[in-house]
């Protein structure tokens, strides 16, 4: 049976950074702590002012069509997951499409364009989707391209101020493919939520504690929905697990229930037993809430001992490294975690060829999915392309007021025009940019050598 996966990834971060300990907490008053600790982040990405999610898109896109050596007659399909988009009828594939057509030669008419949205679980919506395309013999021989592009921007003073981000990852999906393939087995846990929305607005309304409890909710029933299909999950059965990442805090959550879950009934249960008792069982208790503070009391017992430590350090704590300095990319925070995990690997000179990896994407409103991938033998030369560790480092760094003032750019409510141009904080060189407006309103852009 043919194998379909991602054979490659590209990322490209917004230029700009916000130091979260350095500039963010002290101009709230806040202890450092409370973000590089509590949230798990140090700083965040933004887009510079000629930046959005067209131009970082195409971008990655660029990156990888000619790390590929691929040209529009090689692509059958482009799909564009974002929670970001500015127009309610065209699609930002389209717009995308256009950049990348100023670059290469040829066209793209003979692709099929698409925009997939449910919140950030939206980019492996549209990986299925490709998946299936190719799977159903529809391809004719074409790879599609995914990318899950957002400026995941909050209000001014709003509670998830600091989980921000801004980015893009473009994914070629493909027959055969290098980087890793993807289960036929799927898993999923889905309800009406209104944890976290966008009713025709620009920044969201969150409900923070809510959205905790639906993540956790919905990655329980996608995982128990998985080993329905797959068969039993356990502690050792994969390489990595990476999870959506709005903030690394939110999968330490996630992370401990999922050691739990996998642990019961098992050998590492037997052994924990000595240290912190058996998991509880709801059946042995009179009610909801004796069962409830049990299970509360053996949570806090399991995440302090050396067992589930030296299994979250393993699996889980590599797949946050990227995040941790970018904050969170909606759509394409659980690709960025893959995407560290490998990289972990490769810097670590680690074989992982054959190994499989967990993963966990959820989006608000709410839905989780969850499959398993196998790591390809050619995984590391596509994993040593990559260039995210110098386009983080290479980032402006901005002040507080300059952080203030390059969100009022992207703010839509607010006008930053001066004399028709926008201050720019970096100098965009081989990269696509935000050109101005269409006589339509339409968004224009250009390529810049």
């Amino acid at each position: 049976m043919t194998e379909v996966g991602i054979d490659a990834v590209e990322i490209w971060t917004g230029k700009l950074t916000l130091d979260l300990a350095n500039t963010f907490a002290p101009a709230k008053g806040e202890d450092p702590e409370k973000y590089t600790k509590g949230l798990g982040l140090n700083a965040s990405s933004f887009p510079d002012t000629y930046e959005d999610i067209v131009t970082m898109g195409a971008n990655a896109a660029h990156r990888l069509m000619e790390h590929e050596g691929l040209e529009p007659e090689d692509i059958g399909r482009i799909d564009v997951a974002t929670e970001s988009a500015f127009d309610n009828s065209k699609p930002v594939s389209t717009y995308i499409a256009g950049c990348l057509e100023e670059v290469f030669e040829g066209e793209f008419s003979h692709a099929n364009k698409g925009e997939r949205k449910f919140a950030c679980v939206a980019g492996t919506q549209s990986i299925d989707d490709a998946y299936n395309w190719i799977k159903a013999g529809r391809h004719r021989g074409r790879s599609a391209l995914v990318i899950a592009t957002d400026t995941a921007l909050y209000a001014r003073n709003d509670p998830g101020e600091a989980t921000q981000g801004a980015g893009a990852v473009a994914m070629l999906i493909s027959e055969d493919p290098d980087l890793v393939s993807l289960s036929t087995e799927q898993g999923y846990g889905s309800a009406d939520e209104t944890d976290f929305l966008k009713p025709n607005q620009q920044f969201p309304s969150v409900d923070g504690k809510r959205s905790v409890q639906v993540y956790l909710a919905r990655m329980r029933e996608a995982l128990e929905d998985f080993e329905s299909v797959a068969g039993r999950v356990t502690a050792e059965d994969f390489a990595y697990g990476p999870f959506h990442t709005p903030f690394p805090g939110m999968v330490r959550k996630a992370a401990l229930f999922a050691y739990r879950h996998m642990t019961r009934d098992t050998a590492i249960e037997d052994e924990l037993a000595e240290e912190i008792g058996r998991q509880p069982r709801e059946e042995a208790f009179d009610n909801d809430s004796e069962y409830e503070d049990a299970l509360r009391e053996y949570m806090d017992g399991l995440k302090r001992t050396e067992s589930y430590r030296e299994w979250y350090a393993r699996v889980i704590d590599p797949t946050l490294t990227i995040s941790r300095n970018v904050g969170n990319w909606y759509t394409g925070s659980v690709h960025l975690a893959r995407t560290s995990a490998l990289k972990t690997a490769f810097d670590e000179g680690r074989d992982l060829a054959g190994e499989r990896l967990l993963v966990g994407s959820y989006g608000s409103g709410a839905q989780a999915e969850i499959h398993a991938e196998t790591v390809q033998n050619t995984w590391e030369e596509k994993i040593d392309d990559l260039t995210i560790d110098e386009q983080i480092e290479r980032r402006y760094d901005l002040s507080f007021e300059e952080y203030e003032r390059v969100h009022d750019v992207h703010n839509h409510a607010i006008e930053t025009e001066h004399d028709g141009e926008i201050e720019e904080f970096t100098a965009p060189e081989s990269e696509f940019v935000f050109g101005g407006w269409g006589r339509m309103g339409e968004r224009k852009y250009r390529f810049i050598e």
